[in-house]
């Protein structure tokens, strides 16, 4: 009996030691099935490729985010001429042809970027570059205030791709130690593109007219266009690598093949995660609710300013059209000082802090800054009311444009640190639908503000709701800790 037992025992440990080599072997099968770079230095990888190649990539994503924001407000000196020809007497609907724009920017990511998972930055770019330079076309041809808004939200939607892929393609290219410099020269168009595009427009309209804003739009959208079918390459890895496991299959005839980066992930897993997480981080974090909504808040009040400029130095200070275009400088000014402020401030200030700073310490400089930004609607609001000289609330917008920087910014960054990093790509987009979707609506309530209110007390409102803000910022640097714990959320 004792040696039958033996003999037992025996045959299990065999048949133990042969499952490990099978499971082993499986598992080095599965492993060589992996399709994934050659070595480090694999010059298919875009991370390797030449200096000139990677930086090609970089400049023209940043030049079609700037065409993107230029041709957010240049139509904006124009639109008083738009409403005269369509007989437009509503001064919602003006203010609507200009900020519906901002409406499509919020729609199409929720769209693209789950479709660049799918089939790559690439197809994005050239897909959302044809059908942007189509919907502007549109635009400088509207016959009717219908077609007009349609054809402006549409290409609003086209305009939104470089946004939603451009950062991917400078992480894909750009090694971590350098992305800071280059991210602030993708940044430069949706800082300037804003404040130029009126100037450059209010000239436009006045001598040649409002179409011509969006004809040159489609020159510069279309140059751009150009260039990358011959530049522009695929730089998403897990696309390159999908491509290159679907050609070694196909080749070898394995079928067993698998990108290293293959998350066997589904268009309607993807078009649902792209929309139910930043709804569900907006809804569950108060710190993604709060942070956001200020943020919101205030770029929707940058955006007000901008669709009200015209008819403010219009109407105040007998500004022609060509001219009025040039009180957007203030607010350039202000941003454009504001932005070398915080490159050189913002990661010195955090590291003060200590060697493993919290992510609350980003928001620190928000408690001292914010105050400029309800300071500077005050400002401008009495001053244009009054009729102070024009170079008085002109200074009035360059506070509240250094101001704005400073409460968009730290936010952001604030959201990369607090979450992990999948949780942080949703919270970001959370907080940029919601600044698109203010910025498209909040302009709406300018022209009955300012008649009922006049442009002193209506700017006064506009400050006040600022000053409610205040404490936000000094909460979450107290109590963010504690917050992250207790409203954890699950993706």
């Amino acid at each position: 009996m004792a040696g039958g037992a033996d003999v037992e025992s025996g045959r299990d440990q065999d048949d133990h030691q042969l499952s490990k080599l099978d499971h082993a072997a499986k598992k080095l099968e599965t492993r060589t099935n992996i399709v994934d770079w050659e070595e480090p230095e694999d010059p298919q990888n875009p991370h390797n490729w030449p200096t000139w190649k990677r930086m090609s990539q970089v400049v023209l994503a940043s030049s079609f985010l700037l065409t993107a924001n230029l041709a957010a407000t240049m139509f904006a000196p124009g639109a008083a001429t738009l409403a005269n020809e369509f007989d437009i007497t509503n001064p919602t609907v003006v203010s609507l042809t200009v900020s519906i724009y901002l409406l499509g920017f919020a729609i199409g990511p929720m769209f693209l970027a789950p479709l660049s998972e799918l089939y790559g930055r690439l197809a994005i770019y050239h897909i959302c570059n044809v059908t942007y330079i189509c919907f502007i076309i549109g635009c400088a041809l509207a016959t009717n205030t219908g077609m007009f808004l349609a054809f402006r939200v549409l290409a609003g939607c086209a305009a939104s791709g470089p946004l939603t892929v451009g950062g991917g393609t400078i992480a894909d290219v750009v090694p971590p130690a350098q992305r800071g410099k280059v991210m602030s020269l993708f940044f430069v168009g949706p800082l300037l593109g804003p404040v130029l595009g009126p100037i450059i427009g209010g000239f436009v309209s006045e001598s040649i007219g409002w179409r011509w804003t969006f004809w040159i739009i489609l020159i510069l959208a279309g140059v751009s266009f150009i260039i990358s079918i011959f530049v522009l390459r695929e730089t998403n890895a897990a696309v390159l690598l999908g491509w290159k496991a679907a050609r070694l299959r196909k080749e070898t005839g394995n079928t067993a093949l698998v990108s290293e980066m293959d998350r066997n992930i589904g268009p309607r897993q993807l078009f649902l995660r792209a929309i139910t997480r930043p709804t569900k981080l907006l809804i569950l974090s108060p710190i993604v609710l709060l942070l956001s909504l200020l943020s919101a808040f205030v770029f929707g009040l940058l955006f007000l300013l901008f669709t009200t400029f015209p008819a403010v130095f219009e109407q105040q200070y007998q500004f022609s059209a060509g001219v009025s275009g040039l009180s957007y400088l203030g607010v350039g000014i202000g941003m454009a000082v504001s932005l070398g402020a915080f490159a050189a401030l913002s990661d010195k200030m955090h590291k003060a802090q200590g060697d493993s700073p919290p992510p609350e310490g980003r928001l620190k400089p928000m408690v001292w800054v914010m105050p400029i930004v309800p300071v500077g609607i005050f400002w401008y609001g009495w001053a244009a009311s009054q009729q102070a000289h024009w170079i008085v609330p002109i200074l009035g917008t360059s506070l509240f444009g250094f101001g704005v920087l400073w409460v968009i910014m730290p936010p952001q960054l604030y959201l990369v640190d607090a979450f992990g990093s999948e949780a942080a790509a949703s919270a970001l987009a959370a907080n940029t639908i919601l600044r698109l979707l203010f910025a498209a609506f909040i302009p709406l309530a300018g022209p009955s503000l300012y008649t009922d209110l006049g442009l002193g007390w209506g700017n006064s409102l506009l400050g006040f709701i600022g000053v409610a803000f205040l404490p936000v910022p000094l909460f979450f640097t107290r109590h963010g800790a504690w917050l992250r714990e207790r409203f954890a959320v699950k993706l």
